[in-house]
């Protein structure tokens, strides 16, 4: 990857609609040169997938996930991952393992999925944060 590739994909995390006509003109090469290079990233899985962030109105919030130190963490998050209301599944280091960042229609939805994680087998414990507000980067 290099620093073209680089500022492709930094135009793409803000808005993955991005044309990439736009994206060749801010960069200062050729919309050719801009679909070429996507495609290589995500054929060799740099760009895992295009996403949508909304603003629904609904509750965000990250849920934090301990997990006993003998239990396979990927298996765990693989299963969470699957769950509608998640966004996005983050192995983390520090005094949690797992952290969700969830979208849900309200703060009783927020709560009933904190409980469904707790049931998870190998969760020891959560901790919840709600998300107030969310800039792009």
């Amino acid at each position: 990857m290099d620093d073209l590739d680089r500022e492709i994909l930094n135009r793409l995390r803000r808005d993955s609609r991005t044309p990439y006509t736009e994206i060749a003109e801010a960069v200062g090469t050729s919309e050719g040169t801009v679909r070429n290079r996507v495609d290589r990233m995500t054929e060799e899985g740099i760009i895992e997938r295009f996403t949508v962030t909304t603003r629904t109105g609904n509750v965000k919030a990250m849920v934090e996930i301990s997990v006993d130190m003998n239990v396979d963490t990927s298996e765990v998050s693989d299963r969470l991952a699957e769950w509608s209301e998640v966004d996005f599944v983050w192995q983390v280091s520090g005094e949690e393992d797992i952290v969700l960042v969830v979208d849900c229609v309200d703060t009783a939805a927020v709560n009933e999925l904190i409980s469904r994680a707790r049931e998870v087998d190998d969760v020891e414990g959560t901790k919840t944060r709600l998300i107030l507000d969310e800039r792009l980067g």
